[in-house]
Order: C-alpha cells, then structure tokens, then sequence
C-alpha cells in the first residue's frame, strides 16, 4: 500500500493524527510566544549596558531560552508536570486552574493549542502525506506565533519573519507552491508595497502607520505564494483589519488614535490565500478588470 492510499483508505485517523501532532507543537508555541520577546527584550538591555559601559554588562545572566527553566506557574512558581501539561486536556483536567495555587490560567493557550492542530489538519487536507503539507505546516507555526507576539507586544521578531521569508525562497526554489520567479518577485513586491504606504501615509500625517516588522512579513508570504497573491493578500487584510479595529474601538469606546497591529491580519490573509487564494485572485481580477 502507498502513502497516498494509506491516506485516502484512512483519511478521518490521518486527519485526527495530525490534529493531535498539531496540538502538541501549539503547546511548544506558548512557549515561543510568551518567552521570545522577553528573551530579546533581555538581549537589548545587555547590548544596551555594553554600549554604556555598564559594569553589570559583564555579570552572567540566568538562563533563559525556550528550554530552560523548565515550565512553572508564574504565580506561586511551582514547576509544571507532564500530566499537566497535555495539550487542552491538561487544561480541561485542571478546570483552568494551577494545581498548585489555584490561580485561573488564561484561556488562550488551549486556544492556540487547538488553533494549531485545525490548522495542521487543514494542511493535511489540502496537500495530503506530502512535503507540500510539511512546508505549510511549519509556515502556519510561524504565523501563530507572529500573530500573537503582535497582538502581545506590537512586534514582529526578525527571529520569526526573516527565516520565514528564506524559508519561502528555498522551497519554491524547487516550485513547491509557486516558481521561484514568482517567489522572489512576491518578496520584492511585499516589501516594496508596505514601504511605500508607510512613506506616503507618514509625509501626510506626520505619523506611522505601521512597522518595518509588517514589510518583512509581507514579504514573506509573497516568498511563500508569489506576486500574484500578494494584491488579495492586502485587500483581505486590510478589509478584516477595517472591520476588527473598528469594531474593537467602538466597542471599547477608545481613541481613534489607539494603535492595533496589522500583522495579525497580514498572518490570517497570507493563511487563508494558501487554501483560497485562486479564487482571491480571480475575484481581484475580475473586480478590477485585468
């Protein structure tokens, strides 16, 4: 029996399998989410001090990274065990509570844990048991964890956003999902286009209407899927981006002049454009006529 037979005499424990998998690196990616930007945050100091001459610079920090210390509740610091840290059912055991204090755990991290394994199954339904599949599952990891690092801090880390735009360029240097013409003129044209926006939008206002972090990212997804994909990858983005922002101000009665992140919305139309994006672009083109 091939791969592909196994596949489709076996689709529904395929799909459960690859929910389940999903799952556990959605676990691994609360970790990056909650300790990357704080890993860095960390790292900006200590060059900060260099420069100054501080003499604390040369003191050896305690080891933080995404490994080390192990998990612990960061309230009453008591270390996390292994039954208590499966992916949703942990939390559903726990009736989101530590076990230890008793302190309520954030709804979010089994809904990203979830989140991420929908998302694996959704690439094992489009690409089947391929290399394609693979590929796009680790671009929907890397998606996730810019999406609410964003959310969080209002930051798009280079540790995430350039090697997801080489990434982009070495396997479509092989045609995956696009050829690699279409590739690197999608990053071009990614960068390029949010760059000017945010020119044109400052020499008018005097203001910022977005990060670098929101190029970089841009530029990614048009590594991944190509120049074609890249005007309903900004229409997409910028309508959902209208609506959320809108609603959320006025339901929160705050400033027009609040600031909400765009890459969130940059992550979940690139997403999208994966499974939809033909007919993005047939819609694109036949509303503009091209």
């Amino acid at each position: 029996m091939t791969l592909a037979d196994f596949y489709q005499y076996n689709l529904p424990f395929v799909l459960l399998a690859a929910c389940l998998f999903g799952m556990v690196f959605g676990s691994f990616l609360n970790v990056v989410i909650y300790r990357l930007p704080l890993m860095l945050e960390a790292s900006w100091k200590k060059e900060c001090r260099l420069l100054l001459g501080d003499a604390a610079s040369g003191q050896q920090d305690p080891a933080f990274n995404l490994v080390f210390p192990n998990s612990h509740c960061p309230h009453c610091n008591t270390p996390i065990k292994a039954w208590q840290n499966i992916p949703v059912i942990s939390y559903l055991l726990l009736k989101g509570q530590c076990h230890h204090c008793q302190t309520p755990i954030s709804c979010r991290y089994p809904i990203i844990e979830l989140v991420t394994g929908l998302g694996f199954a959704a690439c094992i339904w489009q690409w089947g048991l391929s290399w394609q599949a693979l590929a796009a599952c680790m671009m929907t990891c890397t998606l996730i964890s810019l999406t609410m690092i964003d959310m969080d801090h209002q930051l798009l880390p280079d540790n995430l956003t350039l090697p997801l735009l080489w990434a982009g360029l070495v396997i479509n240097s092989q045609g995956v999902f696009t050829d690699i013409q279409g590739a690197v003129w999608g990053a071009i044209a990614g960068y390029l286009v949010l760059w000017v926006m945010y020119w044109l939008f400052k020499l008018l206002t005097g203001k910022e209407g977005m990060g670098y972090g929101d190029f970089k990212l841009l530029a990614a997804l048009g590594a991944w899927l190509g120049v074609s994909h890249i005007p309903g990858i900004l229409i997409l983005s910028t309508a959902v981006g209208s609506i959320i922002g809108g609603g959320y101000l006025l339901i929160s009665r705050q400033s027009s002049n609040t600031t909400i992140p765009f890459g969130p919305f940059l992550a979940v139309a690139g997403w999208l454009s994966f499974f939809f994006g033909d007919a993005l672009i047939a819609w694109y083109q036949h509303i503009s006529g091209f």
